[in-house]
């Protein structure tokens, strides 16, 4: 295993200075919670490894509500799950602590990387496993609402909707001048293609079983997605806040039209 932490940037260069007064009282529950936010927002924004699991645990929750498991099935995704991202985060933490104390090789220091990411490795095997033993056997069932669901969904609205989106995001930029078509300025490109992408799923998938948590996810993820632009300094909170309200909004507008 490599010293070099999963994103090519050192992890130094993404650690901000506390602002003056900004410095959380001991014992802060509100602030507890900010810096746990915090902690999960810096790990999917910089580590490659943690984006994969949390993009594959997502589809496999998704999967598992769409195809109605039971609860004590549902119950073991979600752990292997969040076992897969726990111990993603603790390798990650590993990572930063030793580097930040130790700056020449060490063959210990190697041992102790390659068996936090070992124990990655087996808790995402363990995943894979109960992910293939619990869905298997309804994917390959005919006829399930899955397929019939996918089949039956207006997917030319979908990229309607993604492909309007970009094209007013770009027309907005242009037009306030601000930031560049991929980056910075107003409003949020990212905050308004991610909030799209979780109406459009909400609408789609309303009417299925377990359809309410699918969108909650969904939301979930845009709202990472929005507060990563905000903590990475590309955009404010209004920017992010004009681009979720554009993309939910012209959603909307062409599900009415042609949904």
């Amino acid at each position: 295993m490599s010293d070099a932490p999963d994103d090519d940037r050192p992890a130094q260069r993404l650690l901000r200075e506390p602002r003056p007064g900004a410095l959380p009282r001991q014992g802060s529950l509100r602030w507890s919670v900010t810096w746990a936010f915090e902690g999960v927002v810096f790990v999917l924004r910089t580590q490659r490894n943690m984006q994969v699991h949390v993009a594959a645990g997502l589809l496999v929750l998704v999967l598992a509500l769409v195809l109605d498991v039971s609860r004590f099935e549902l119950l073991a995704l979600v752990i292997v799950v969040s076992l897969v991202l726990v111990a993603e985060m603790f390798n990650t933490a590993l990572e930063a602590a030793i580097d930040a104390v130790i700056t020449s090789y060490h063959p210990l220091v190697k041992i102790a990387k390659d068996v936090a990411a070992g124990a990655v490795l087996i808790a995402a095997l363990a995943a894979v496993a109960t992910a293939y033993l619990i869905l298997y056997g309804r994917l390959s069932e005919p006829g399930r609402d899955l397929l019939r669901g996918v089949r039956q969904a207006p997917t030319h609205v979908v990229i309607i909707v993604i492909v309007a989106t970009i094209i007013a995001v770009v027309a907005l930029k242009a037009y306030s001048g601000a930031g560049t078509a991929l980056r910075g300025g107003f409003p949020s490109g990212h905050a308004a293609v991610a909030f799209a992408a979780w109406m459009a799923i909400t609408l789609i998938v309303l009417p299925l079983t377990h359809g309410a948590l699918v969108s909650t996810l969904a939301f979930l993820v845009a709202l990472l997605v929005a507060q990563s632009r905000v903590e990475a300094g590309f955009h404010s909170s209004a920017e992010v806040v004009a681009g979720a309200l554009l993309g939910s909004g012209i959603t909307i507008l062409l599900f009415q039209i042609w949904g």
